[in-house]
């Protein structure tokens, strides 16, 4: 399938994006596929809703509309809006995705005002270590406890409004077969659903093919019911990351994936159950062209195959997933072996359905 285009994940990881804020990564996302599909349109919710027709008529020759194959990329990564800025210029947030306070500490951010950036960082409140006491130091603070200082002091309440949006500053990083960066989650799908469809050229394919590349996944699903039900699709496909905790301290049977073994053919999570047919199906196409695959299930958390397995009278439905380590930090890491199998295995089932 050739070389990963590492540079477009890259740009796609360090776009600032965060739940009901995906617009730029969408206008970056919309040049990207502009000839790659034959309708782009923007939903009310703020999706990119891409669909390729048909490439052969066999469906159509016995009568029956073609198959719609839907695939569900979300755009947004976790972040934080504004809820307030004191007198001071500090700057209170609400989360908007799930956050581990233990990694907040001390982190550079983005605050993206209608002004412009600012650089900022991010401290819970309460005293440093040269002057805390041993029980202070044992205390993990709420999320809601910390705060961003941009420098400006009581300026910033003429710059940075309630509502603004604010993202972890870090960049994206390539370290032998890795890829770190914040903002994978979910990215990754982004990227596939780009190069899936890029990778299958002049392929004449039976099946319709809409990639919805959808907002505020984060916060419940939002943007994919709603594109789920605009399109109807015949058979779903969630896009997304999911655990490896193939790390110390974590037992074998609790790792949900090992990097490197493949993409994740995900069979359960708390949101959905997938279609069993379905997951024999890619199952058996994966042996056949000798694509790495590792069956996966986790515990709790969803993706956006439940919103088209769901909505309206329902679809068949599937998860092809990327397994990621160190998930909803700014040390997001995934394999390129894992990146390219899942690649291939889309581009393998989209030719072939």
């Amino acid at each position: 399938m050739g070389a990963l285009n590492v540079e477009l994940l890259r740009a796609l990881c360090e776009t600032p994006a965060v739940p009901g804020h995906e617009d730029r990564v969408r206008e970056l996302i919309e040049r990207e596929v502009e000839d790659l599909f034959d309708e782009v349109r923007v939903d009310a919710l703020g999706s990119l809703l891409c669909r390729r027709d048909a490439r052969k008529g066999k469906a159509k020759s016995k009568g029956k509309p073609p198959t719609k194959v839907m695939l569900l990329c979300h755009m947004d990564e976790i972040g934080f809006l504004v809820r307030h800025v004191g007198e001071q210029g500090f700057i209170y947030l609400q989360p908007v995705g799930g956050f581990d306070p233990r990694n907040l500490f001390s982190r550079r951010v983005l605050v993206c005002t209608a002004q412009g950036d600012l650089k900022g960082v991010m401290n819970p409140g309460g005293k440093p270590i040269h002057i805390s006491s041993p029980e202070d130091r044992k205390k993990v603070p709420e999320v809601g406890e910390f705060f961003v200082d941009v420098g400006l002091g009581k300026e910033t309440k003429d710059v940075v409004k309630v509502g603004d949006m604010v993202v972890m500053d870090e960049p994206f990083v390539e370290m032998g077969d890795k890829l770190v960066s914040k903002a994978l989650d979910n990215r990754v799908a982004c990227w596939l659903g780009i190069e899936a469809v890029r990778g299958l050229g002049k392929t004449r394919h039976a099946a319709e093919i809409h990639v919805a590349f959808t907002a505020q996944e984060e916060v419940g699903l939002r943007g994919a019911r709603t594109a789920a039900y605009g399109v109807r699709p015949d058979i779903g496909i969630g896009v997304d990351t999911t655990l490896a905790c193939d790390t110390p301290g974590v037992p074998e049977q609790d790792r949900i994936t090992v990097q490197g073994e493949g993409f994740g053919l995900h069979v359960r999570d708390s949101s959905f159950i997938a279609d069993k047919a379905l997951v024999a199906e890619i199952e058996a196409l994966a042996v056949q062209k000798k694509i790495p695959f590792q069956r996966t299930m986790l515990a709790a958390g969803g993706q956006d195959g439940a919103a088209a397995q769901q909505v309206a009278a329902g679809a068949r439905a599937v998860a092809i997933v990327v397994g990621t380590r160190y998930i909803h930090t700014v040390t997001e890491m995934v394999d390129k072996r894992d990146l390219e199998a899942a690649r291939d295995i889309l581009v393998a089932y989209l030719a072939a359905t």
